[in-house]
C-alpha cells in the first residue's frame, strides 16, 4: 500500500564483509573490489534463481547481503502535499511567544546551533520551508532470545521543523535505511550511508516540490543538523574513538585518563574548577595518582575543521581488508584498552562530504537515557555489591599502588587474611534489605514506569532485569528517595544532586541562563564523588558523558 503511494524502498546489494555497496558505478559488479568476495550466495543448483532487482546482471543468484534504502526526497515532498502538515512545517518560524518566553529553550530552533546555522547559511534560512533534520541510529535484535548474536541497524531521520509535540512522535519519524545483521557495522556504517548522503547533497541545492498550503511550487531544501546516539554509536558516526585513553570526543588527545589496576579510569575533574578553588590543592583527597595537586586547565573544544584535519590523516579501509589489530600489552585485560595514547581518530566521517557539516556547531548528540542507564548501573552495582560493582579487592590493591586513600587499603584481619575496609558508600546486609524493601513496595502512577517490585531479588539482595526506562525513573526520582527512606548510605546527598542534575536537564523547558550554573554544580558534584569513590568508579560513562551534555557550543 505504501509502495503504491510512491513511498517504497530500494534493495541495494552489499558486500557481506561491509566493504562496498553494489550501487552507482558498482551496480553491475559481481564481486567486491576490496576483498574479492562474491556478490552472490553459494547455493545448490536448483535452477535459475532470480533476485528482485530486475537487472540483467542480477540473474546470477541470491545476493549475499541486501540493504533496504527508503528514498528521502519523495518522503519530504509528500509532507508538503498535505496542507495541514505543510503548515506545521512552518511552526519554527511562525510560533507566537511572549517576551519572557523568547529566550527559553523548548525546541531545537531555540538553540545556539540552529541560530548559528541560519546566520552562516542565510539563503537556506530565508525560506521557512527548508527542512532541518536529525539522524538517529542504534542496533536491535529482531529475534530477541531466539538468536542472541543478531544486530540490525535502522537509521531514522527526524524533521525538526514540526512543533515540539509533533517532531518527536513516532508518526513523524522517517525510516531511511535498514542495515542487515548479523553483527554491528561499526565504522563501516559509512558504506551504508552513501545513498542517504547522496540525497542530502541534492537537497542542499534543492529539488522542485509542491506546497499544498500556499498552492505553489517551490525549491525544497534540507540539511542535516546533527546525530543522536549512544556512546558506541557516537564513535561509529563521528569517526572519533570512545575507547582507550583518548575516549572523550571533546578532549581528544587531552583526555585526562590513567590505568587503575586493569581498568582505564577518567578522573581529574578539578581541571574544570576555577583556578583558585581550594579543591585544586587538596591532593590527598582525590583520585590523582600519588596524590598530586591539580593546576591544569580544562581542554578546549575542537572545531569541526580541527577534527576534519585530523581525520584526513587516518587511512581507514572499509570492510574485511583491514590492518591487523594491535597486540595488547601483558597484564592489560580491560576491553577499553584498544587504542594508543597518541591516536583518537578511527576514520573520516562520511558526513564531512556535506559542505556545511564542518561548520556545524553541534554535530553529534548523546542520548540522555543511555547515559542514565550507565550511571545507574555503576551506582547500584557499587552500592549493592552486584556484578557491576566498581569496588573490588583488585581495586583496593590498586589504591595502594597509587598511594592514595590509605583508609581504604586492604587490611589484615586476625586470621591473617586480607579484608576490605568499609567505605562511605558501603551498605551492610541490613541496609541493603531496607533499601530493596522500599523499592519492592513503591507504587507509581500508570504509564510512569514499570513494576519495580518484579526487579527486586531479596534472596540475593540485588536488582535484576532493569530496562533503560527503569534506570531513567530510578535516577531521576526514586533512587535518592529510596536511599533516604532506608537510611542506607552516607553519600545520599551526593546521589540526590546527581538525580537533580538529570531532572533539570530533561525538563521540557530550560532557561539558558541556568546552564552555566548547572554545569558548575555538576562539576563540583563530580569532584565530591571523586573524594568518596574509587578511581574505578569513574568510567567514561560516569565522567565524560556528563561534560558532553553541558559543554555548550560557543562560537
Amino acid at each position: 500500500m505504501i509502495k503504491d503511494l510512491g513511498l517504497g524502498y530500494e534493495k541495494i546489494d552489499a558486500c557481506p564483509n561491509n566493504c562496498m555497496l553494489y550501487w552507482g558505478e558498482f551496480l553491475k559488479k559481481d564481486k567486491c573490489h576490496v576483498c574479492g568476495t562474491s556478490r552472490w550466495k553459494k547455493t545448490k543448483d536448483r535452477g535459475n534463481v532470480v533476485s528482485d532487482q530486475g537487472t540483467d546482471t542480477c540473474k546470477k543468484g541470491v545476493p549475499a547481503k541486501v540493504m533496504r534504502y527508503f528514498p528521502l526526497i519523495p518522503r519530504l515532498k509528500r509532507i508538503y502535499m498535505s496542507s495541514e502538515t505543510a503548515e506545521d512545517m512552518r511552526w519554527h518560524d511562525t510560533k507566537q511567544l511572549g517576551e519572557d518566553d523568547k529566550k527559553i529553550l523548548r525546541h531545537p530552533s531555540d538553540s545556539l546551533a540552529w541560530k548559528a546555522f541560519d546566520e552562516r547559511h542565510s539563503d537556506f534560512a530565508l525560506d521557512p520551508r527548508s527542512i532541518r533534520l536529525g539522524l538517529a541510529s542504534d542496533g536491535f535484535n529482531p529475534y530477541r532470545l531466539m538468536n542472541t548474536t543478531y544486530s540490525t541497524w535502522p537509521v531514522m531521520l527526524i524533521p525538526y521543523n514540526l512543533p515540539p509535540w509533533l517532531c518527536m512522535k513516532p508518526s513523524s519519524f522517517i525510516l531511511s535505511t535498514l542495515i542487515p545483521g548479523k553483527s554491528s557495522p561499526e565504522n563501516d556504517i559509512d558504506v551504508y550511508l552513501q545513498p542517504l548522503v547522496h540525497e542530502l547533497k541534492l537537497l542542499w541545492t534543492g529539488v522542485e516540490a509542491f506546497d499544498a498550503f500556499s498552492g505553489e511550487k517551490f525549491n525544497l531544501r534540507a540539511a542535516l543538523l546533527w546525530t543522536i546516539n549512544d556512546f558506541p554509536g557516537y564513535a561509529m558516526l563521528s569517526g572519533l574513538s570512545t575507547k582507550g585513553y583518548n575516549a572523550c570526543p571533546i578532549c581528544l588527545d587531552s583526555t585526562p585518563s590513567d590505568r587503575f589496576g586493569s581498568k582505564i579510569c577518567y578522573c581529574s575533574y578539578r581541571k574544570w574548577l576555577p583556578a583558585d578553588h581550594p579543591y585544586r590543592c587538596q591532593s590527598d583527597k582525590f583520585c590523582e595518582k600519588f596524590g598530586t595537586n591539580e593546576w591544569g586547565k580544562a581542554p578546549s573544544r575542537p572545531s569541526g575543521t580541527d577534527i576534519l584535519r585530523q581525520q584526513e590523516k587516518v587511512k581507514h579501509v572499509y570492510g574485511k581488508s583491514k590492518a591487523p589489530p594491535k597486540k595488547r600489552q601483558r597484564g592489560h585485560d580491560d576491553d577499553d584498552d584498544v587504542q594508543d595514547k597518541s591516536d583518537f581518530g578511527t576514520k573520516r566521517s562520511i558526513f564531512f562530504d556535506l559542505v556545511y557539516w564542518e561548520h556545524n556547531l553541534l554535530r553529534h548528540n548523546l542520548d540522555v537515557m543511555h547515559i542514565e542507564k550507565n550511571v545507574s548501573e555503576n551506582i547500584l552495582g557499587t552500592l549493592l555489591s552486584m556484578d557491576k560493582s566498581r569496588d573490588s579487592r583488585n581495586d583496593r590493591e590498586a589504591l595502594e599502588a597509587w598511594r592514595i586513600k590509605s583508609h581504604l587499603w586492604l587490611s589484615t584481619n586476625p586470621n591473617g587474611g586480607k579484608c576490605m575496609s568499609p567505605a562511605s558508600y558501603s551498605m551492610s546486609t541490613e541496609e541493603k534489605e531496607r533499601f530493596l524493601n522500599v523499592l519492592q513496595k513503591i507504587k507509581v502512577p500508570d504509564g510512569y514506569g514499570s513494576n519495580l517490585s518484579s526487579c527486586v531479588n531479596m534472596k540475593q539482595r540485588k536488582l535484576i532485569n532493569l530496562k533503560s526506562h527503569d534506570n531513567h525513573v530510578l535516577m531521576q526520582d526514586i533512587l535518592a528517595v529510596a536511599l533516604r527512606a532506608s537510611k542506607a548510605t552516607k553519600v545520599i546527598d551526593l546521589l540526590a544532586r546527581l538525580s537533580s542534575f538529570f531532572k533539570k536537564l530533561c525538563s521540557t523547558t530550560i532557561d539558558p541562563d541556568d546552564l552555566d550554573g548547572l554545569q558548575n554544580e555538576i562539576i563540583l558534584t563530580l569532584c565530591e564523588l571523586e573524594k568518596e569513590f574509587l578511581p574505578s568508579f569513574f568510567t567514561i560513562e560516569m565522567k565524560k558523558e556528563f561534560l558532553l551534555l553541558l559543554r555548550r557550543n560557543k562560537p
